[in-house]
């Protein structure tokens, strides 16, 4: 008699459910790859993107329990008006994913004043003020994950994008560290994913098909990440697996940082 095997690779846990996820810049890439795993595995999601009908086209994609939130990361007020718009929905907030990113390719000596202060605007100076929209409902549940993503930039330089983009992400790192160090004490943690070469649109958006295979012909692993492998490692990181891990960074890159 041969005996039946449960095939349990297409089970999805269920480990988030009841809990609340913010991720902004989700309306594609790794953002949305993120909001569609936590959501399969129970959390109650909110969608961020800078317009509402971009938010709102994932949000219906994943059905009850996501909300979608717009708003530009660059102007006064919008990080404390998000959290506060997910509050008033969910009633708290758990995990905070930091996602949102510019990745202007522009040269050094070509990024004039504007465009240097508005990718530090997204990328650094946005993840701060959500981190502390964020802390009164952590503190207050005495639980929290934060979740900032880098890159690989920030631990090396952009293979891709600009000066401005480089010191963006290495810049969220000392910040991970700085606010892992002090937020511990109140049950949040604050980690770090730095991608390297995801097959996203963004990442296409800046070289050739041919430019991609011949930079992932040169990593240990011949060939570019995917979003999903990106989300599973920031779920990870937001789980209560992680529990003991914070001020940490995750390199997900196919080896290409060791080279």
């Amino acid at each position: 008699m041969t005996a039946n095997v449960m095939n349990t690779s297409a089970i999805v846990p269920a480990d988030f459910a009841g809990r609340v996820v913010l991720i902004t810049g989700a309306a594609r890439g790794l953002g949305r790859a993120a909001a569609e795993r936590f959501h399969a595995r129970g959390a109650l999601v909110a969608v961020h993107a800078r317009d509402i009908t971009r938010a709102s086209s994932v949000t219906s994609a994943l059905g009850d329990g996501a909300l979608a939130v717009d708003g530009d990361l660059t102007q006064d007020g919008v990080a404390d008006d998000i959290v506060r718009r997910v509050m008033g929905r969910f009633g708290r907030l758990d995990v905070l994913v930091n996602n949102a990113a510019s990745a202007p390719s522009t040269r050094l000596a070509d990024i004039d004043d504007g465009e240097w202060r508005e990718t530090l605007e997204v990328n650094l100076t946005a993840p701060f003020l959500l981190i502390r929209a964020a802390l009164p409902a952590m503190k207050a549940q005495g639980y929290g994950r934060i979740v900032n993503i880098s890159s690989t930039a920030g631990r090396m330089v952009s293979t891709l994008a600009g000066a401005h983009y480089t010191a963006s992400k290495a810049g969220l790192l000392g910040l991970t560290r700085a606010a892992a160090k002090e937020l511990g004490r109140f049950g949040i943690t604050v980690n770090a994913v730095c991608p390297g070469m995801i097959d996203t649109e963004l990442t296409r958006e800046h070289a050739t098909p041919e430019r991609l295979a011949e930079l992932a012909a040169g990593y240990p692993v011949p060939r570019l990440g995917t979003p999903r492998e990106v989300a599973d490692v920031i779920c990870f990181a937001a789980s209560e697996a992680a529990g003991y891990i914070t001020g940490a960074t995750f390199d997900v890159n196919g080896g290409d940082l060791m080279m």
